[in-house]
Protein backbone atom coordinates (compact mmCIF):
# COMPACT_ATOMS: atom_id res chain seq x y z
CA UNK A 1 0.00 0.00 0.00
CA UNK A 2 1.29 3.49 -0.77
CA UNK A 3 2.55 5.71 2.05
CA UNK A 4 -0.12 8.35 1.45
CA UNK A 5 -2.87 5.77 2.04
CA UNK A 6 -1.42 5.14 5.51
CA UNK A 7 -1.37 8.89 6.14
CA UNK A 8 -5.07 9.08 5.17
CA UNK A 9 -5.82 6.15 7.48
CA UNK A 10 -3.94 7.92 10.28
CA UNK A 11 -5.90 11.15 9.79
CA UNK A 12 -9.16 9.21 9.71
CA UNK A 13 -8.21 7.55 13.01
CA UNK A 14 -7.25 10.92 14.51
CA UNK A 15 -10.64 12.30 13.49
CA UNK A 16 -12.34 9.36 15.21
CA UNK A 17 -10.17 9.95 18.30
CA UNK A 18 -11.20 13.59 18.36
CA UNK A 19 -14.87 12.64 18.70
CA UNK A 20 -14.30 9.63 20.97
CA UNK A 21 -14.60 9.83 24.73
CA UNK A 22 -11.60 7.61 25.47
CA UNK A 23 -7.96 7.83 24.47
CA UNK A 24 -7.52 4.63 22.45
CA UNK A 25 -7.82 5.25 18.73
CA UNK A 26 -5.05 7.85 18.62
CA UNK A 27 -2.42 5.19 19.26
CA UNK A 28 -3.57 3.32 16.16
CA UNK A 29 -3.18 6.59 14.25
CA UNK A 30 0.43 6.78 15.45
CA UNK A 31 0.91 3.18 14.24
CA UNK A 32 -0.44 4.18 10.82
CA UNK A 33 1.92 7.19 10.71
CA UNK A 34 4.82 4.86 11.60
CA UNK A 35 3.99 2.54 8.69
CA UNK A 36 3.59 5.57 6.38
CA UNK A 37 7.06 6.71 7.43
CA UNK A 38 8.60 3.28 6.86
CA UNK A 39 6.98 2.88 3.44
CA UNK A 40 7.67 6.53 2.52
CA UNK A 41 11.39 6.16 3.26
CA UNK A 42 11.50 3.41 0.69
CA UNK A 43 11.85 0.26 2.80
CA UNK A 44 10.18 -2.47 0.71
CA UNK A 45 7.44 -4.22 2.68
CA UNK A 46 4.57 -6.41 1.47
CA UNK A 47 1.02 -5.56 2.48
CA UNK A 48 0.93 -8.27 5.16
CA UNK A 49 4.14 -6.83 6.63
CA UNK A 50 2.66 -3.34 6.68
CA UNK A 51 -0.49 -4.59 8.39
CA UNK A 52 1.57 -6.59 10.90
CA UNK A 53 3.79 -3.58 11.66
CA UNK A 54 0.72 -1.38 12.05
CA UNK A 55 -0.97 -3.86 14.40
CA UNK A 56 2.05 -4.62 16.57
CA UNK A 57 3.19 -1.01 16.90
CA UNK A 58 -0.34 0.18 17.72
CA UNK A 59 -0.89 -2.45 20.39
CA UNK A 60 2.54 -1.82 21.95
CA UNK A 61 1.81 1.92 22.07
CA UNK A 62 -1.62 1.26 23.53
CA UNK A 63 -0.29 -1.01 26.28
CA UNK A 64 2.87 0.85 27.27
CA UNK A 65 2.42 4.52 26.30
CA UNK A 66 -1.30 5.03 27.01
CA UNK A 67 -0.99 4.72 30.82
CA UNK A 68 1.73 7.40 30.81
CA UNK A 69 -0.36 9.74 28.61
CA UNK A 70 -3.47 9.18 30.72
CA UNK A 71 -1.54 9.96 33.91
CA UNK A 72 0.18 13.06 32.46
CA UNK A 73 -3.05 14.52 31.03
CA UNK A 74 -5.01 13.77 34.19
CA UNK A 75 -7.62 11.56 32.54
CA UNK A 76 -7.46 9.17 35.50
CA UNK A 77 -8.54 11.83 38.00
CA UNK A 78 -12.20 11.52 38.90
CA UNK A 79 -13.99 14.82 39.19
CA UNK A 80 -15.83 14.76 42.51
CA UNK A 81 -18.50 17.12 43.77
CA UNK A 82 -18.38 15.56 47.23
CA UNK A 83 -16.53 18.61 48.52
CA UNK A 84 -20.04 19.94 49.13
CA UNK A 85 -20.55 17.38 51.90
CA UNK A 86 -20.81 19.20 55.21
CA UNK A 87 -21.85 22.51 53.61
CA UNK A 88 -24.95 24.33 54.81
CA UNK A 89 -28.01 24.79 52.61
CA UNK A 90 -31.34 26.53 53.15
CA UNK A 91 -34.60 24.77 52.36
CA UNK A 92 -36.61 26.77 49.81
CA UNK A 93 -39.83 25.02 50.74
CA UNK A 94 -41.19 22.54 53.26
CA UNK A 95 -39.36 19.23 52.93
CA UNK A 96 -40.95 16.23 54.67
CA UNK A 97 -38.79 13.23 55.61
CA UNK A 98 -37.62 11.26 52.50
CA UNK A 99 -39.17 13.83 50.15
CA UNK A 100 -37.56 15.87 47.39
CA UNK A 101 -37.70 19.61 47.09
CA UNK A 102 -35.40 22.57 46.51
CA UNK A 103 -32.62 23.99 48.64
CA UNK A 104 -30.28 26.91 48.12
CA UNK A 105 -26.55 26.44 48.53
CA UNK A 106 -23.75 28.79 47.47
CA UNK A 107 -26.27 31.01 45.69
CA UNK A 108 -27.69 28.22 43.51
CA UNK A 109 -30.90 26.26 43.71
CA UNK A 110 -30.40 22.49 44.05
CA UNK A 111 -32.71 19.53 44.05
CA UNK A 112 -32.65 18.33 47.64
CA UNK A 113 -33.78 15.14 49.35
CA UNK A 114 -34.39 15.13 53.08
CA UNK A 115 -32.58 12.09 54.51
CA UNK A 116 -32.92 13.20 58.12
CA UNK A 117 -35.46 12.07 60.70
CA UNK A 118 -37.16 15.47 61.03
CA UNK A 119 -39.00 17.46 58.38
CA UNK A 120 -37.47 20.72 57.16
CA UNK A 121 -39.44 23.94 56.98
CA UNK A 122 -39.02 26.76 54.48
CA UNK A 123 -35.93 28.84 55.35
CA UNK A 124 -34.48 26.23 57.73
CA UNK A 125 -30.77 25.52 57.57
CA UNK A 126 -29.68 22.00 56.75
CA UNK A 127 -26.43 20.09 56.28
CA UNK A 128 -25.43 18.30 53.06
CA UNK A 129 -24.83 14.60 53.75
CA UNK A 130 -24.16 13.36 50.21
CA UNK A 131 -24.18 14.53 46.59
CA UNK A 132 -25.48 12.27 43.83
CA UNK A 133 -25.45 13.90 40.42
CA UNK A 134 -27.21 17.23 40.87
CA UNK A 135 -29.18 16.17 43.94
CA UNK A 136 -28.01 17.02 47.44
CA UNK A 137 -29.06 14.80 50.33
CA UNK A 138 -29.67 16.98 53.38
CA UNK A 139 -30.67 16.68 57.03
CA UNK A 140 -31.64 19.26 59.62
CA UNK A 141 -28.69 20.94 61.32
Amino acid sequence: MAWWVWVLVAFLLLTIEFFATTAHVGFFAVGAFLVALIVGVGIPMPLWGQLLTFSISSVILLIFVRPIVVRKLGFNITKVVDSLVGEQAIALGDLPVSAEGKAEMRGSSWTARNVGETPLTKGQRCIVEEVVGLTIYVRAS
